[in-house]
């Protein structure tokens, strides 16, 4: 995860719930917000509530949210009405095969990766500080991280360890597994 800070983007067009495609140079000259995204993770669920209420001054700052799918338990007609509930308003996109998850190394749900104008990931982790032991969130690290960038300053910290669910994969012997 680390290892992509402070480099360009892995590039990704993806499938979007509902239609159409989404391809990260779309959002070239925006701040992006990438989320590896899930319909069954309650700490995904969480980040929503985050996500939904920052997306009211973020949009008209320019700042693009993504949230990539890649369980391959979700299927998007199990995941298009659980967005809705939750008031989803950015892109879904279907990551079928865990490409994108691969390039980025995700491993859980939700995990972030922010990029800068250019693309270039300068924030990689964790919603914020909540856990199992911790579930009060102190600091949010991926509106601290968004902010920083806003006003033309690196994020600190740059990295933190996601927590949340695993993304479920197939296993090459094509058995669904959570790694």
């Amino acid at each position: 995860m680390s290892e992509l800070l402070n480099k360009r983007a892995p590039d990704f067009n993806l499938p979007a719930v509902g239609g159409g495609r989404f391809r990260l140079s779309e959002a070239a000259g925006k701040i992006l917000v990438i989320n590896f995204w899930s319909a069954e993770c309650a700490w995904s669920r969480r980040a929503d509530v985050v996500l939904v209420y920052r997306m009211i001054t973020w949009v008209s700052k320019g700042v693009v949210v993504v949230g990539i799918i890649s369980n391959v338990t979700e299927l998007e007609t199990d995941v298009f009405p659980e967005a809705q509930r939750r008031g989803v308003k950015y892109s879904l996109l279907l990551d079928a095969g865990n490409v994108v998850s691969d390039h980025y190394r995700a491993h859980t749900t939700p995990q972030f990766y922010i990029c800068d104008q250019k693309q270039i990931i300068r924030y990689a982790g964790a919603l914020d500080d909540g856990n199992d032991q911790h579930p009060t969130a102190k600091v949010i690290y991926v509106d601290r991280a968004v902010s920083a960038l806003l006003a033309g300053k690196q994020p600190d910290p740059a990295v933190t360890n996601p927590f949340g669910c695993p993304i479920v994969r197939r296993s090459k012997e094509g058995n669904v597994q959570a790694l």
